[in-house]
Order: structure tokens, then C-alpha cells, then sequence
């Protein structure tokens, strides 16, 4: 007869069995927000059927055993023949495919399609993040292959179609169709022109040859893929099938799968070309120019990624906080511990209320709201996917020990929090951009600022922080070097103003008084003692 040595107590229950989007206070405001009241019932009815399988035990069992069983390369047959393909989970194959039947390549095919696919990705990634990589570089070749209509009309309808076929074979017999990218190559990393995949025109009209390689290549059994290689008139734009029309596998070499720190559900594969055929998206020797909308949706996706690991990891420290208790009381009624679960609830909050903005802009596809995107995406994908890591590790220690264990789910957490930072251009890359769009498209420092302008005069910390700002603006001595600090001030003045129209008082005021006032220490925790701490922890506290 076994032995009891003592009652489990104390102990906070899982959280799960709850819908991610209709316990969000932040994301259901920014919705309800960024919606015409016509489609709020609608949007709100998907969003909390994916919210609902987000936060079920049987999706947070699919995530685990993606992550516990990592995709597989299988370069041969057991014949020897060159098959080139990766293994992954039925698990991953279910959190994709459900991924897709929700909407989320669907952006550009409905009304509001922007703002409630960013939704629900900020929902999705919380279950687990692996599979937003191929759901975002589907999402976001749309607008690349609209610089050629007759390949648009070829594929989009496969891209934004809501069925997951995982089947390698022909794009035409499929109901849908998943997208990759390729454009790093080992000798040049983000500077994309040092390339030396050369692509060799062949007879018919518009197809390539391309011989080469590419360093980084997600989700590498994708049914096609966008990458740039050097044409006779410079670097242009391909799309690369993985099946050919006659049902032959294109030359689609994948030589090993990246060992990466996190995000080990998905595959990120090294491919070499040796005759691949291609066909040109866009004129040659304008790659980049027709590449460049598809790294603009794809570094809002990191944007978005980021905010829902950081309201994750922080859903879980306020919900542990809540039920756990010591020293004569519970954690989450703490003076200090308000203090960090405050802290954190506010980077979590600002980065949810900016990716949603944004997501608006895209949706009203304004010539106004174009020249915000063209300043504010570079500087939110710099600033916001930052701030994820130390949110995610804070978070963790939240939890204490429990939180540095495994089945808690943050170490997961925590080992992708860099991620969105390194993809689609690394710090500087976004910082410099940031430069350049100020520089040479000086109507988005005009969109920007007038945007700012709406909070004017709500905010004394605020009012500061953008008269310094545009003190900073005026003097271009140093500006390269001082590109980053200039990039975070302009996407922290950017929350700042949105928190503090949409925000209630108690989250603005500690908001700009921390990160615009300067009152604030260099970690968590340090917020003033006589701000309304506790009602910023409650709205972030998931309503169950």
C-alpha cells in the first residue's frame, strides 16, 4: 500500500480550458476598436472559436508534442533515390491546418481582414509559434505576386484559401497552398544585393534557371517560395515551386535542418539550387522593390508574434499570482509583486495596442495610413520584439522554480522570444530602415507625427517626450549611430499616444510616467509606488 507523505496544496491550477481572445481585455478593445460595428459580431464569434481552441488541453498538447518531436530531414529514399523532404508531427500538421481553416492567410480577401487575422495570430502564437512562420510568409506573398497579375490570379486563391493540404504534389490539384521565402545567403545575411544565386533566363518567356543557395529557408516543405537571385539585369524576384506542372519535383536541395535555440516545431532548412526552375515575379533587377511589401506584413507578423508570447507569459505570472500564496497572503496582492505583474502588464499592453493600430492602417489602405506604415512598422518591429524576452524571462521568475520547469510552458515561451527580433532584419536593419524612410519618404514622418498629435495636450510626459523627440529629429549629426535610440523614442512616443486615447487612466498615466517620464528603474518592478498599480494588474489578469 503506497505511502502518502504529504497534500499537494498551494498550488496554482493550469491555465487552460478558457478562450485567449474573450479573456483579453486589451485585444477585445483594440477589436472592437479597429471593427465596423457591422462585421463586431462576426469578428468577435472567429475569434473566440480560435480563442477557445487556443486555450483548450488539447491544443496545448499538440503544441508540446510538436515541440517534444522536431521536424526530421529525409534527404533519400530507402532506395537512395533524393526525395529531399522533412517529417514533421501530426501534431504540427494539425496546429497549421488549423491555423489556416481560421482565417489566418486570409487577410486580403475580406473586410476588416487585417485587423481580425492580426487577432487571431496574437491569439494563435499563444498556443504555440512554430507554425505563425509559415502561416505568415502565406499571408504575406500575396502583394509580392500581385506585381505580376497573371501569377496573382494563379495563386492567391490557393494562398488565402482556408484548407491545408500537406500533400507534396502539384499546386494545381490542391484546394490550397502554403508559401516560404528565401533570401539570406551565408555571405551576406540581411544585406540581400551581396547575393550570388544567379538565375539564367530559359526560352519560354518569364522562366529561370537558377543556380545557388539560400542559408535560411522556413518551412522548407512549402509548395512554393519567393527568393531573389541575380538576373542578366540584376536581382530580381522568383517564385519557386517545390512541384513542377508536370508533377516532377523541382531541384530543391536541402542540405540540413538548423539546431535553433527556440521555435523547434518548424524547420529551417539550408537549400541549394542546381538547375531549380523559377519563374520572375515583378521586372528584373527590381527584386527587392517587389519583395519589399512581403517584408513589411511579415515584419508586422513579428510585431504580432511578440505580443502574444509577452501576453502569454505575462496571462500566466498574473494567473499563478493570483492563486498562489505566501507570507500570509496571496502573491498577487504583494506591494512588490503588484509592482513586476504591473510592469509587465504594461510592455504587454502597448505592444498589443500598437500591433492593432497598424493592422488598422493595412486595412484602410489610405494613402495617409500607407506613409504611417512605411516609419511605424520598422520602429515597432525594432522596439516591440526587443521587449519580448525580458518580458518572457521576468514572467517566468514570476512563477519561481514551477516557471523554470518545462511543462509550465514558459520555458518555451522564453527560448522564442528572440526570434521575432533576428527574423525579417535584425535590429539594426530595422533601426536603419527607420532612418530611411524619414530621410527619403518624409510623408511618413508627416503621418507619424500627426498621429502623435491626436493625444496632444492629454498627457504633460507625453507632450515632453514629443517635443524632445522632434529636438532629436532636427539635429542629423551622428544620426546613423544614433539610429536605435531614435527608433525606440519614436515607437515608445507611438504607444504612449495610442494608451493614451484608448488605454484607461491608470495604464496611461504609469506608462508615461515610466517609459516617456523617465521615473523608472532598469528592471521590472520599479514603477512609482503611488500609481494605480492594482487595476492595471486586474485588466491583465485573464477573465475565467
Amino acid at each position: 500500500m503506497a505511502r502518502t507523505t504529504h497534500t499537494v496544496t498551494n498550488q496554482a491550477p493550469p491555465l487552460t480550458g478558457y478562450d485567449v481572445f474573450a479573456t483579453d481585455r486589451v485585444l477585445t478593445a483594440a477589436v472592437e476598436r479597429h471593427t465596423a460595428p457591422a462585421l463586431l459580431g462576426e469578428v468577435r464569434t472567429e475569434l473566440s472559436a480560435l480563442g477557445e481552441a487556443s486555450g483548450s488541453a488539447q491544443v496545448q498538447e499538440w503544441a508540446t508534442q510538436a515541440n517534444e518531436n522536431p521536424p526530421k530531414l529525409r534527404t533519400h529514399d530507402r532506395y537512395g533515390r533524393r526525395i529531399d523532404e522533412v517529417e514533421f508531427h501530426p501534431s504540427w500538421h494539425r496546429l497549421l491546418g488549423k491555423g489556416i481553416s481560421a482565417g489566418l492567410t486570409t487577410a486580403w480577401a475580406r473586410p476588416a481582414g487585417h485587423v481580425r487575422r492580426a487577432a487571431g495570430f496574437l491569439v494563435w502564437t499563444q498556443a504555440e509559434a512554430g507554425n505563425g512562420c509559415p502561416l505568415s510568409m502565406t499571408h504575406a506573398a500575396v502583394p509580392a505576386l500581385r506585381a505580376d497579375p497573371a501569377l496573382a490570379a494563379e495563386w492567391e486563391p490557393r494562398l488565402t484559401s482556408t484548407v491545408y493540404d500537406r500533400e507534396l504534389r502539384g499546386a494545381h490539384l490542391k484546394p490550397g497552398a502554403v508559401f516560404g521565402m528565401g533570401m539570406t545567403e551565408k555571405q551576406g545575411g540581411s544585406d540581400v544585393r551581396a547575393g550570388t544565386t544567379v538565375a539564367r533566363p530559359l526560352a519560354e518567356e518569364g522562366t529561370y534557371e537558377l543556380t545557388g543557395h539560400k542559408w535560411f529557408c522556413s518551412a522548407p516543405m512549402s509548395d512554393g517560395f519567393l527568393v531573389l537571385a541575380q538576373a542578366p539585369a540584376g536581382l530580381t524576384c522568383f517564385l519557386v515551386p517545390r512541384v513542377l506542372a508536370d508533377g516532377t519535383r523541382n531541384v530543391f536541395l536541402l542540405q540540413r535542418l538548423k539546431d535553433k535555440l527556440g521555435n523547434r516545431s518548424n524547420a529551417s532548412a539550408e537549400v541549394e539550387f542546381d538547375g531549380t526552375w523559377g519563374r520572375r515575379v515583378g521586372d528584373e533587377g527590381r527584386g527587392v522593390r517587389t519583395i519589399v511589401e512581403m517584408v513589411a506584413a511579415t515584419r508586422l507578423d513579428c510585431v504580432l508574434g511578440s505580443a502574444g508570447l509577452m501576453r502569454q507569459a505575462v496571462a500566466q505570472a498574473v494567473h499563478h499570482s493570483a492563486h498562489r500564496e505566501a507570507f500570509g497572503g496571496k502573491l498577487l496582492d504583494k506591494p512588490l509583486m503588484r509592482n513586476v505583474l504591473a510592469d509587465l502588464a504594461l510592455e504587454s499592453e502597448a505592444a498589443t495596442t500598437l500591433a492593432l493600430r497598424l493592422a488598422a492602417a493595412y486595412d484602410d489602405g489610405g494613402e495617409q495610413e500607407r506613409a504611417l506604415l512605411r516609419l511605424a512598422v520598422p520602429a515597432a518591429k525594432y522596439w516591440v520584439t526587443k521587449r519580448c524576452t525580458p518580458v518572457t524571462v521576468e514572467a517566468s521568475e514570476c512563477l519561481g522554480g514551477n516557471g523554470y520547469v518545462e511543462e509550465s510552458g514558459l520555458p518555451r515561451l522564453v527560448r522564442e522570444s528572440p526570434l521575432n527580433s533576428v527574423w525579417e532584419g535584425a535590429g539594426n536593419v530595422q533601426a536603419l530602415d527607420m532612418l530611411r524612410a524619414i530621410q527619403r519618404e518624409p510623408r511618413s514622418l508627416d503621418a507619424y507625427l500627426q498621429e502623435v498629435g491626436r493625444a496632444r495636450g492629454a498627457d504633460h510626459r507625453l507632450d515632453r517626450a514629443i517635443k524632445d523627440l522632434l529636438t532629436e529629429l532636427a539635429d542629423l549629426d551622428g544620426i546613423e549611430s544614433r539610429a536605435r535610440r531614435l527608433t525606440e523614442r519614436i515607437a515608445l512616443v507611438l504607444q504612449g499616444s495610442l494608451l493614451v486615447r484608448f488605454a484607461p487612466s491608470e495604464v496611461a498615466d504609469a506608462f508615461c510616467a515610466s517609459r516617456l517620464g523617465g521615473d523608472w528603474g532598469a528592471a521590472f518592478g520599479t514603477l512609482p509606488h503611488t500609481l494605480g498599480l492594482a487595476s492595471v494588474v486586474e485588466r491583465a489578469r485573464p477573465q475565467l
